[in-house]
């Protein structure tokens, strides 16, 4: 008998690559399996014309209706950006698999290719709907003039295009996934601009019951990744960011350890904690809240109140 699964996708065309490459993934590996995708809308694809920041209940905004159907068992996974799934996980759910991890830099979009954001003219203007983005692009440069930019990748891309804006800046995977890579004009580093927790990663979460669910999808489990994410991911739950915070955070396995860089940045990029640590690969949990400790002793604590009251207001 045909063993068939159903994937919750949001309908954007990045949200369908990434379902359609998890099932295919699943199909190449199991063979008599047969993966359908269902469409579902969420909160944070029909509100538009607001900033991420300004939205209440942020953790969940991309997630919240695709977990319901899990909930309710109408769906077997729900496939996400890591960088999209809250921290805490809603009971009888769990995070079940993480696929390898693409690229994990932001990009430049600009007018000419080879365009940096250093090379941007003085006084620039650059869009991007992350706060994160926007506090490390003005400690590097004080002068861009940030705006707003919402919507999926294709019609950030379009407004671009469309705009005088000088600039965009957005997520590699998300780009190069969609085979947009011609519009990149420069890669811009980790020790420049931070990643956000989880970026370049998809997460598959299912019911916490679903057994069949739970082993079909450990064939396409990425290990050093989920201890990665698992170490991002801790670090921004100790810190209760969301999307209404400027916090970047990147780990990376290695042979003799793991590594975790992260930041904490005020709204207008004046003032950056940063700190880089090195812990052991089977406590990624430990190491993000330890590096979470540090950046709040060294002063964290105070953006993260002022962002709080702002966002409260």
């Amino acid at each position: 008998m045909k063993k068939k699964l159903i994937i919750g996708s949001r309908g954007s065309e990045l949200a369908l690559w990434q379902a359609n490459f998890v099932k295919k993934e699943l199909e190449k590996k199991h063979r008599g399996l047969s993966v359908e995708i269902k469409i579902i809308k969420t909160k944070g694809d029909k509100i538009l014309d607001v900033a991420l920041s300004k939205i209440g209940d942020k953790s969940s905004l991309f997630t919240k209706e695709l977990e319901v159907e899990l909930l309710n068992k109408r769906i077997d996974l729900a496939v996400h950006s890591l960088k999209d799934l809250q921290t805490q996980i809603p009971e009888g759910l769990k995070l079940a698999a993480v696929t390898k991890r693409h690229d994990v830099e932001d990009v430049l979009i600009a007018r000419k290719k080879g365009t940096t954001i250093f090379s941007l003219p003085e006084n620039a203007v650059v869009a991007t709907g992350s706060l994160r983005r926007r506090a490390q692009l003005q400690h590097l440069r004080p002068d861009i003039k940030v705006v707003d930019l919402r919507g999926n990748v294709p019609s950030r891309i379009k407004k671009f295009l469309e705009s005088d804006w000088d600039g965009i800046i957005l997520a590699r995977a998300g780009v190069e996934r969609l085979g947009l890579k011609k519009y990149i004009s420069s890669y811009i580093n980790k020790d420049e601009i931070l990643p956000a927790v989880g970026q370049g990663a998809l997460g598959i979460e299912i019911h916490s019951d679903n057994l069949f669910a739970f082993e079909v999808v450990q064939s396409i489990h990425h290990n050093n990744t989920f201890i990665e994410v698992t170490a991002e991911r801790a670090l921004l739950k100790a810190l209760e960011g969301g999307c209404q915070v400027p916090i970047g955070a990147f780990a990376e396995v290695k042979p003799n350890g793991l590594y975790l860089d992260a930041m904490v940045g005020s709204l207008d990029g004046s003032i950056t904690f940063r700190k880089k640590v090195r812990g052991k690969k089977d406590e990624p949990e430990k190491l993000g809240k330890s590096l979470a400790k540090d950046l709040l002793k060294a002063g964290a604590n105070k953006i993260l109140e002022e962002v709080y009251n702002n966002s409260r207001k």
